[in-house]
């Protein structure tokens, strides 16, 4: 009998003990803070290729190198080192076009395709260097990509304005229903966006009379999103 009345006794104390830290636990405000920093892009990363055809692939390869050679000295001749100039992808591979009469396709010698990326860290360059790529002989562009170089401390300071929103709403909550606001108990990044800003250019120019004008390449502002969750204490008075 003794030892039923000591396990009510410990049951009864454990319960007592649960439900004080569950009413604890619930002494909290769990808010979300979203943080928004728009920045002016600072460089462009511009893609272009190199497309040479002959019916001997030797000679298509040929052409396409001196081609290249001819549109990288031009980027080279606008002061970006070579560093900022990657050559993606170098391809030979057959050539097809369809075969109207026949309603097949056939194979009418090779194509050789270089395609390149050029990182511009002056932006005020990119028509230029659109024109000069153009006049190289590029014909395929592939498109602009503005981008921001100091990526990292964008993205502090979307985070740090996520985090400032989080705690105005958390004040906002608790003092509305006339609680006060305590300590931080928990946070959680919940992602943030760097989108990048792309200027498709249509079926390329082969000519620079046919590139868009400066205007066109207008990027405007990049907008850096970062959202958090951060759980307050709510202080007891």
């Amino acid at each position: 009998m003794r030892t039923i009345k000591t396990l009510l006794l410990s049951t009864i104390m454990l319960t007592a003990a649960a439900a004080s830290q569950d009413s604890h636990a619930q002494a909290r405000v769990t808010v979300q803070g979203e943080g928004t920093v728009s920045v002016d892009p600072d460089q462009a990363q511009v893609r272009f290729g190199i497309a040479t055809h002959h019916g001997d692939p030797e000679e298509a390869r040929a052409q396409n190198a001196q081609a290249s050679a001819k549109a990288m000295n031009r980027v080279r001749a606008l002061g970006v080192p070579d560093a900022d100039m990657k050559l993606e992808t170098l391809r030979l591979q057959p050539r097809q076009e369809y075969d109207q009469e026949n309603r097949r396709y056939v194979q009418v010698g090779f194509e050789a395709v270089r395609e390149v990326l050029v990182t511009l860290k002056e932006l005020d360059k990119l028509p230029t260097l659109i024109a000069e790529i153009v006049q190289g002989g590029a014909n395929r562009l592939n498109g602009v990509t503005y981008d921001i170089a100091d990526r990292e401390g964008v993205r502090q300071e979307a985070l740090r304005a996520a985090a400032l929103n989080a705690r105005a709403k958390a004040h906002l909550l608790t003092e509305t229903l006339g609680a006060k606001l305590g300590a931080v108990l928990e946070i959680n990044e919940n992602g943030i966006q760097i989108p990048r800003s792309t200027y498709q250019l249509e079926s390329m120019a082969r000519s620079a009379d046919a590139a868009p004008e400066p205007e066109a390449y207008a990027s405007g502002q990049i907008e850096v999103v970062a959202r958090v969750t951060v759980v307050f204490e709510i202080a007891s008075k």
